[in-house]
């Protein structure tokens, strides 16, 4: 393990890998990602996902307008409402200043809102949001191909909240968000459970590869962008 901010350490196995989009946060953070509490209140919460578990006309997630393999993601997306996203863009131009700071970048350009509903069963197997793997005959990851130099950060804002024991469309079980190859002091991989509300950040290459845990129960809502920056 090698050690990339206060209280995160990546595994060693990225070291031997060209990753050409390679790029670290400042190493005195604690983490090398966010956690920005409380952008969205309850209330708005509620109703983005209330909106979104009425929504008739979700689509199967794709790749590049191909179907994905279910075996790889099982995910629908949303329709975000005119109001919604009013509100969306006004809470992200709050915080945009807070991430160029901790991220010494520009933030320029960014994609439309993915509004992404994970229902029972649904997951993420393990990506990067700028590249794909190669991976052996093994299985295997022994290098990436950069697929989407234009994402150099990820933000994920949740609508719904993980619990152990959801009894409510507001929350859901399981869905974890997994960072593959980080990880604490013991060795242990970093995996984030999420609250409604609350905005994820994180640099958009391999070494912030990521998947979604299977969800046992409930809804799990959120909202994600990728961002093009002048770093």
């Amino acid at each position: 393990m090698h050690q990339i901010s206060n209280y995160v350490y990546a595994r060693d196995e990225l070291l031997t890998m060209d990753i050409p989009t390679k790029r670290l946060p400042n190493p005195y953070h604690d983490f090398p990602y966010m956690v920005i509490e409380g952008v969205l209140s309850p209330s708005e919460c509620r109703a983005i996902a209330y909106s979104a578990l009425q929504d008739e006309e979700s689509v199967k997630a794709e790749l590049r307008g191909r179907a994905l393999d279910t075996a790889i993601r099982k995910t629908d997306i949303h329709t975000l409402s005119h109001q919604h996203r009013k509100i969306y863009d006004s809470r992200y131009a709050v915080v945009k200043g807070e991430i160029e700071e901790f991220f010494a970048l520009s933030l320029s350009s960014s994609t439309d809102v993915q509004v992404l509903g994970y229902e029972h069963g649904s997951f993420y197997l393990r990506h990067s949001d700028d590249a794909s793997e190669f991976r052996d005959t093994a299985g295997r990851t022994i290098g990436f191909r950069t697929v989407a130099a234009e994402r150099k950060l990820t933000t994920v804002l949740f609508t719904t909240s993980y619990t152990p024991y959801p009894t409510d469309s507001d929350h859901f079980s399981g869905g974890e968000l997994l960072f593959n190859y980080l990880c604490d002091e013991q060795g242990n991989t970093i995996t984030l459970r999420p609250e409604a509300g609350d905005m994820v950040v994180f640099l958009s290459n391999p070494y912030f590869s990521h998947e979604v845990l299977p969800v046992l129960d409930g809804f799990r809502l959120s909202l994600v962008q990728w961002h093009n920056a002048l770093l």
